[in-house]
């Protein structure tokens, strides 16, 4: 899936991100990247998702990486939805913590339920080494 995403957009000031954490991996980033740039539809009702980081890939593609302290109901409804409508979307979510569990006296964790989408995953501050070598 390649997407209309100008990469020429870099790094925002320091103050301009709606956590710590997302401001954190910002800081530490070393590739371009835009932040919350891109929106997406998904219904229903039609609704719009702006990825927290789109990233331009070396092979001409779009990566989006979510970052998610805590993994609502809403979120992995809104995130299912986005995979499931926008086909073949290099869509990635890198967890706080990915032990943590869905739910109250559920023992599926963050990081099996991104499985179960067929989502790929990380956990902490850093984005992935394998993932940064796909990106410009």
């Amino acid at each position: 899936m390649t997407l209309n995403v100008c990469h020429a957009v870099v790094k925002m000031g320091m103050n301009n991100y709606r956590s710590k954490y997302e401001q954190r991996f910002a800081k530490q980033c070393k590739k371009r990247f835009e932040y919350e740039s891109v929106k997406l539809n998904w219904q229903p009702p039609v609704k719009k998702y702006l990825p927290d980081f789109v990233f331009q890939k070396k092979d001409g593609g779009t990566m989006f990486v979510e970052l998610k302290g805590v993994l609502t109901v809403s979120d992995r409804t809104k995130l299912k939805s986005i995979l499931k409508q926008h086909e073949g979307i290099d869509l990635r979510i890198i967890f706080q913590r990915a032990a943590n569990k869905i739910g109250k006296g559920s023992k599926t964790t963050y990081g099996d339920w991104a499985d179960s989408v067929g989502m790929k995953w990380s956990e902490g501050e850093l984005m992935p080494v394998g993932w940064l070598k796909e990106i410009i």
